[in-house]
């Protein structure tokens, strides 16, 4: 059962969800009806996942739905890019959140698509050890494009805080036109659908740092 919300920091190129993340077509949620349609679902349901657009944006309110639906006995899943460190650790603290999904995006330079991605690489790095901290089960995907160089160091400094292994990772390789509609259709044309070898090129070096819980998410449309 997914929920999505509103506005995003972020100007991912590759997005397929930035209308969403742009505040387009948006309308406030009727909380009364989406509880209802929660107790309706819950036999069918995992988890309530809340996705964007950036969630974390609207903490507080966020902070009151998720005990609403606490009360309700249903597991909740946060999507995050995790580049707003205060209102996480603000909702981990309340212990409202069983899950955590988010991107690992390098070189975030590119991918994070804002003149101030050092400020958000820092803060990213930074919920990644509070997460570790917690020990609560995260899922760490990585998008994988092609043609730049340097997400190494990127890799590097991400595994080296996170202080846990309650984590598993999904590459994901990022399609572009014309089955994806993003951001910037003319970046995604040049860096999207990485082939095979980019792919089992990133597989290789999370191997060689110690760490076999990797899945990859792969498409029909990858070229050989």
């Amino acid at each position: 059962f997914t929920l999505w919300l509103c506005g995003c920091n972020l100007r991912c190129p590759f997005c397929h969800n930035w209308r969403i993340a742009d505040g387009l077509d948006c309308k406030d949620l009727d909380k009364d009806a989406f509880l209802m349609e929660l107790v309706l679902s819950k036999k069918y349901i995992d988890y309530l996942h809340v996705t964007g657009g950036e969630p974390l944006l609207q903490w507080r309110e966020l902070i009151d739905l998720f005990k609403d639906v606490k009360n309700l006995n249903i597991r909740i899943s946060l999507n995050s890019n995790l580049t707003l460190t205060k209102p996480l650790k603000n909702i981990l603290n309340k212990e409202l959140i069983d899950h955590i999904a988010t991107d690992l995006k390098a070189p975030p330079e590119k991918l994070y698509g804002v003149s101030s991605w050092n400020k958000f690489w820092a803060s990213f790095l930074d919920s990644l050890e509070i997460i570790s901290e917690y020990n609560i089960p995260l899922e760490l995907r990585i998008p994988v494009i092609k043609g730049f160089s340097g997400w190494e160091r990127h890799f590097n400094e991400a595994f080296n805080v996170l202080k846990y292994d309650n984590f598993y990772i999904i590459l994901n390789p990022i399609l572009g036109p014309p089955i994806t509609d993003p951001r910037d259709r003319e970046w995604c044309i040049k860096y999207c659908n990485p082939s095979k070898n980019d792919i089992n090129k990133v597989k290789s070096f999370i191997e060689k740092l110690g760490i076999s819980k990797i899945f990859i998410a792969y498409q029909s449309t990858i070229s050989l």
